[in-house]
C-alpha cells in the first residue's frame, strides 16, 4: 500500500485529496495545510487521514512514500526540493515552478535521488486529448497547419500569478504533447485591468517549425466560460469542447487543397466539405486518471508521461511568454531543450 500526503488543500488540492482518498491502491496518510479550519473540515471528510500544518512531519516520516504538492506556485520549488531530498516521490501541480533553472534543478535532484517527479499537466491525461494524439501521430488530420485554444471565464482573480501562469500551463502542455515538439519562438500580449501588474487576459502565439502556428487565449475576465481547442489539418479539422457534456470531440472531414494544374483561382484551390463525426468516447475523470498514473509510476519505477522534463519544456515556454509580455509582445526565441519529449 502506497502512503501519500497532499500538501495544500485549498481550491484544487481538495480535489487531489479526494481522489487519493478514494483510490483503493493507496492510503491518504496526511493532508497538510496552513489553515487549521480547512484541515478540520477535511478531517471529517477523510476519516483516518492525519492532519498537520507542518511540512516537516511529512518529510521525516519514513513510512510516507509520496508528496503531492498543490500549494501556491511560488512555494513549489522549495517544497518539491525538500521532499525529493528526503527520498519521497513527488507530484507538483501546475505551474511546475516559476523559473527555468528551478525546473532543471528539480529534474537533476530527482534523477540523482532515483525519485519519481511528475507535474500536474492534466490535459495530457484527458481521454479526448489522448484520441487527438493518436489521430495526429497516425497522420489522420494530414499535416497540422495551426491550432488555437481558449480558456476563459469570469472567475476567481488571482493575486500571486497572472492568467498566463494560472491558466496557460494546461494549454501549453497539451500543445507540446500533441505536436511532440517545442516552439521556436513565443510572443504574448496582455493587460491588467483589475489588479495592477497582474494580467487578467493574455494572448499567446507560438511558432513551430514546419510552419505550424498555435494561439492561446486565457482570461478570468470574460463573459463566457470556454474550454475549447481547434486543430486545422490538411485533411481534417477537429474541435475539442470540454464544456460539452457528451459531444466533446467533433471531427470535420473538411479541407482546402491546391492543384498543380489550373486555369483560374477557383480551380487552384479546391474546398472539400465532408461529414462531421462525433465519436463515442469513454470520458473518465482526467484527474483520477492522472492520480492513478502517478501511483502506477511509483510502483513500476517508470517515468510519468508528464515528468519533470515535460515540466521544464512547459516552464521554458511560459517564461518566454512572460518576457514577451514585459517587452510588449516582442517574439522571444525558445532555445531547444536538452530534455526532449519521448516519442
Amino acid at each position: 500500500m502506497l502512503n501519500v500526503a497532499v500538501v495544500g488543500v485549498g481550491g484544487w488540492g481538495k480535489n487531489l485529496a479526494r481522489n487519493y482518498f478514494q483510490i483503493p491502491e493507496c492510503s491518504l496518510k496526511y493532508v497538510c495545510d496552513l489553515s487549521r479550519p480547512r484541515l478540520e473540515e477535511l478531517r471529517r471528510q477523510f476519516p483516518g487521514t492525519a492532519i498537520t500544518t507542518r511540512f516537516d512531519d511529512l518529510v521525516t516520516d519514513p513510512e510516507l512514500h509520496a508528496c503531492v504538492i498543490a500549494t501556491t506556485a511560488a512555494s513549489h520549488y522549495a517544497l518539491a526540493k525538500a521532499a525529493l531530498r528526503a527520498g519521497k516521490d513527488v507530484f507538483v501541480e501546475k505551474p511546475f515552478v516559476l523559473e527555468v533553472h528551478q525546473a532543471e534543478e528539480l529534474v537533476h535532484i530527482a534523477e540523482q535521488e532515483g525519485r519519481i517527479l511528475m507535474v500536474g499537466h492534466l490535459l495530457e491525461y484527458h481521454p479526448v486529448v489522448g484520441r487527438l494524439k493518436t489521430m495526429i501521430d497516425a497522420h489522420q488530420l494530414g499535416d497540422v497547419y495551426y491550432m488555437y485554444n481558449q480558456r476563459v471565464n469570469l472567475g476567481l482573480v488571482r493575486e500571486d500569478e497572472n492568467a498566463l501562469w494560472s491558466f496557460a500551463p494546461h494549454d501549453v502542455s497539451a500543445l507540446l504533447y500533441l505536436l511532440g515538439k517545442e516552439p521556436t519562438d513565443v510572443a504574448a500580449r496582455g493587460q491588467s485591468y483589475l489588479r495592477r501588474g497582474v494580467e487578467d487576459v493574455v494572448f499567446i502565439t507560438l511558432n513551430f517549425d514546419d510552419r505550424i502556428l498555435a494561439h492561446i487565449h486565457v482570461s478570468w475576465l470574460d463573459p463566457h466560460k470556454i474550454r475549447k481547442m481547434t486543430i486545422v489539418g490538411s485533411k481534417k479539422m477537429v474541435v475539442f469542447d470540454d464544456m460539452e457534456n457528451t459531444e466533446k470531440l467533433k471531427i470535420y472531414d473538411k479541407s482546402a487543397e491546391h492543384n498543380a494544374d489550373y486555369n483560374t483561382f477557383a480551380e487552384y484551390v479546391t474546398l472539400r466539405f465532408g461529414d462531421i463525426t462525433i465519436p463515442h468516447l469513454r470520458i473518465d475523470e482526467p484527474l483520477q486518471l492522472e492520480c492513478r498514473h502517478f501511483l502506477e509510476c511509483i510502483r513500476e519505477r517508470r517515468q510519468p508521461r508528464s515528468d519533470g522534463r515535460d515540466g521544464v519544456r512547459v516552464v521554458k515556454v511560459l517564461a518566454a511568454a512572460q518576457l514577451s509580455l514585459e517587452k510588449n509582445g516582442m517574439p522571444i526565441p525558445v532555445e531547444p531543450s536538452e530534455y526532449r519529449k519521448a516519442a
